[in-house]
């Protein structure tokens, strides 16, 4: 089973559609997927068609006394293959929580070793922000996937983010692999062909070689959580890109394996 955290500290750069997008992908390639989100936000979850209030179960359930498990918490989603865990707006008040409850930080890590072999993927959708939930996502992933907005101020963002998966990186012992995700381009301006140029260039072979485009058919959601047409489940520039970023991912993902072996 392998664990994907979708990350970045900076919000709106796609990280609950690059979720979806990918989760969506491995789904139509017969693997069995689990998306889980970790933003009190909500995004995915609604997303899903699943109300905020009342309250659903979720997330929180896993740090609870005893633990509720994935299993138990994931619904089945209209795409074969892909299921979701939802986020409850109660997540925002894990940190308090952390100060009293020790062990916290491993919670995720420590479900995710119960739910081994009953998915072959699990995506982690990150809130934006750097505090338990993150560090969790990011203890228990093997690779970090960091969507990036191709514009000037999202370098800044991406720049905190490599430190912070360097940081988790060091402190597990165990290495974290990144992939930087650029979206959201807009080939038309020079803004953003400087941006994804500097973004290339900083951070090498990490960046995907293309990127992410405008699209404003994903403005909505829910369009990627629906059954799968005749189009294959890829309709429009965007959703093209996010197919072909997947072969991407799992190309980088291979190579340790291959080296294991």
């Amino acid at each position: 089973m392998r664990v994907w955290a979708i990350a970045n500290q900076k919000g709106g750069v796609g990280k609950t559609t690059t979720t979806l997008a990918l989760g969506r992908g491995l789904a139509l390639r017969g693997q069995r997927v689990l998306l889980v989100d970790l933003d009190p936000h909500a995004s995915l979850t609604r997303a899903f068609g699943v109300a905020a209030d009342p309250a659903p179960e979720g997330v929180l359930d896993l740090f609870s006394t005893p633990p509720q498990t994935l299993a138990a918490l994931a619904r089945p989603s209209r795409i074969e293959h892909l299921s979701h865990v939802c986020a409850q707006t109660a997540l925002a008040t894990l940190e308090r929580r952390s100060a009293n409850q020790p062990g916290l930080g491993l919670a995720l890590s420590q479900a995710l070793a119960r739910h081994s072999g009953q998915h072959d993927y699990v995506l982690l959708d990150c809130p934006p922000t750097l505090g338990l939930l993150m560090i969790n996502a990011l203890a228990a992933a093997d690779r970090v996937v960091i969507p990036t907005q191709a514009e000037p101020l999202a370098l800044h963002g991406l720049a905190g983010m490599r430190r912070t998966a360097e940081m988790v990186e060091r402190s597990r012992r165990r290495p974290l692999p990144v992939s930087v995700l650029p979206t959201l381009y807009d080939r038309r301006t020079r803004a953003g062909q400087e941006a994804l140029r500097k973004m290339q260039d900083d951070h090498g072979e990490r960046v995907w070689e293309d990127a992410i485009p405008v699209d404003t058919r994903l403005c909505n959601a829910e369009l990627l959580v629906q059954p799968v047409g005749e189009d294959g489940g890829y309709p429009g520039r965007a959703l093209s890109s996010y197919r072909r970023a997947l072969d991407w991912i799992l190309a980088g993902d291979a190579e340790p394996m291959e080296r294991a072996a």
